[in-house]
Order: structure tokens, then C-alpha cells, then sequence
């Protein structure tokens, strides 16, 4: 399998740590060549140190490294044409850069909760509209149809109280996937989105948090970034082809599809405005109402690992 993507060109955004780095070591270790966009940036988005992505490099073979922040004008632009002048081609995008610096809604700050959006969710819209040119010219001139895959989380799936910036990007980032992939359909440019679990600094204590938030934290914390990259990796490779437009999670070993927001059931709402006939007619819809409960107590059991 070591050369599995041999010859395949791909960026990983915030590729110098955790989940990004453990999924650019895996793609090199496969044959691919990497090109790693980070700018060393705090886990809340804070001050910048380009030497992690130097460092980064080093352990990934045939890597190179462009220490930008991934949600500023012209970033993406720059990414693409640096791996185009590199590797020759643009096979794989792996949006994985996202910063934390959430608050109590009304508590925290509008300019945090932009800067979250402009990283996690602004960003992958603008790899991917950089790289799709390239991309589809790649597959007219004959070449194997390339992936992207979009680094998502259950945050943004469940919500969780504290979270609401990490919450809105993040479920952002499922609508984008989906569109992605409806319209890069035709070339056979596969997107994806995945929900990882890994061990990784965003797994850092919170002052004041919850038993059951500490107990899921003790949970996940030794689960291993690299079964993360070996799904991303799947999902680069010739055997995932027609696949796309998925949500996918992995937690350990175990790797799940989840379902995604589609009508459960419906009623019929009286003609004039009625609350109790109202009342009546949603209470037929009440069994499909999804329970209000945020991913630390979904995910509160042992993973395989």
C-alpha cells in the first residue's frame, strides 16, 4: 500500500499538529505529496509561530510547508498555486484548519465568533473554489478524479452549550460539503465531510466543566489522530471512488455513516390559527422530535480503540 497515492498532489490545511498532521504523515507515507498550510496559530487563533509548520514538514516525507492563515484574503489563491508549482497537479483537499475561541452566547465577543467563521467555515469555501478550476481541468485531461474532504465535528452536528461559534461553522461546513459534491458530481470530484475523535489539544480542560464533559474528555483522549488520517486517506484513494456527499465519523476503530437532516414525518396544521388545534397536530410529530441533548452525552460511552 505504500504506494497507494503515489504521484498525487495534496494540501492539508492546519497540517502542522494533531489530526492534520497525523493525516499529512499518513498521506506521505502512502506516496502522496503534501503541502501543508498552517500558520501556527493558538488553538483559540492567537499568536502565530511558522516555525511549528517548518518542524511539520520534517516528519512527513516529501512534504512542503506555507505558513498562512488559511481564512485571510488571497490564502487559499496562494495554497493552490503553491501545489500546482510543486506537485503538478491538485488531487486532494483536506480542510482540517479550525480555531476555538468560544463563549456564552451574549457573553462572548462578535469579532471571536467571526474569526471563527472566517477560519472554519470561510476558509474551506475558499480551497475549494481555488482548487475545483484546477481540479476539473485535471480529469478533462485524463486524469484520476481527486477528493475533497472537509474536517467537521459533532459540535456541529449536536450544539453544545459554550460553543455556538465552533457549533455554527462547523454545521456550515455540512451544508458546503453537500453542495460540493452535488456540483462537482459531474466530474466525478468526490467531497466528503468527517466527525473525528482524537486525542489533539482541542481536548483541553474547560475551567468550571461538567463531570460528564471531564469524563468524555478521559474517553476520547487516548483515542489515536491516526485512525482519523486513515479514513481521510480511504477516502483519497481509487477504492472510495463514488463515494461522496457523505458524513462520516470515526472513533477508534469504529468508523459510522450518520444520517443527515432530512424530513422525519409530517402533519397537517388547521387552516386558521388554533393553538390547541395546533397542539394536536404537532403532538403526532412529537415522536420524532430529536432529543436535546449535545455530543458529550451521545458520546459518553467506551470507543473502540
Amino acid at each position: 500500500m505504500q504506494d497507494l497515492l503515489a504521484g498525487r498532489g495534496a494540501i492539508v490545511t492546519g497540517g502542522a499538529r494533531g489530526i492534520g498532521l497525523a493525516v499529512a504523515q499518513t498521506l506521505g507515507l502512502l506516496g502522496a505529496r503534501v503541502l501543508i498550510v498552517d500558520n501556527g496559530a493558538a488553538l483559540d487563533g492567537g499568536p502565530e509561530d511558522p516555525a511549528v509548520t517548518e518542524l511539520a514538514t520534517m516528519r512527513v516525507p516529501g512534504a512542503i510547508g506555507l505558513a498562512l492563515d488559511i481564512g485571510a484574503e488571497g490564502a487559499a489563491e496562494a495554497a493552490v498555486a503553491a501545489a500546482l508549482e510543486a506537485f503538478g497537479a491538485v488531487d486532494l483537499v483536506v480542510n482540517n484548519a479550525a480555531i476555538e475561541a468560544d463563549a456564552p452566547v451574549g457573553e462572548g465577543s462578535r469579532a471571536d465568533f467571526e474569526r471563527m467563521l472566517r477560519t472554519n467555515l470561510v476558509g474551506p469555501y475558499a480551497m475549494a473554489a481555488a482548487a475545483v478550476g484546477a481540479m476539473r481541468a485535471q480529469v478533462r485531461g485524463g486524469r484520476r478524479p481527486g477528493a475533497i474532504v472537509n474536517v467537521a465535528s459533532a459540535v456541529g452536528l449536536y450544539g453544545r452549550a459554550g460553543r455556538g461559534g465552533e457549533a455554527a461553522s462547523k454545521a456550515g461546513l455540512l451544508g458546503l460539503t453537500r453542495t460540493l459534491a452535488l456540483e462537482l458530481e459531474d466530474a466525478r470530484i468526490a467531497c466528503n465531510a468527517i466527525v473525528p475523535f482524537a486525542g489533539t489539544r482541542a481536548l483541553r480542560a474547560v475551567p468550571g466543566e461538567s463531570a460528564a464533559l471531564a469524563a468524555w474528555r478521559g474517553l476520547n483522549a487516548p483515542l489515536a489522530a491516526s485512525h482519523v488520517a486513515n479514513l481521510v486517506a480511504f477516502l483519497a484513494a481509487p477504492q472510495a471512488a463514488g463515494i461522496s456527499g457523505q458524513l462520516l465519523g470515526v472513533r477508534g476503530l469504529e468508523v459510522f455513516a450518520w444520517t443527515q437532516a432530512r424530513p422525519a414525518a409530517s402533519c397537517f396544521q388547521p387552516r386558521a390559527f388554533d393553538a390547541d388545534e395546533f397542539a394536536n397536530a404537532i403532538g403526532a410529530l412529537r415522536r420524532d422530535f430529536v432529543e436535546l441533548a449535545d455530543d458529550v452525552d451521545a458520546f459518553g460511552h467506551d470507543p473502540v480503540g
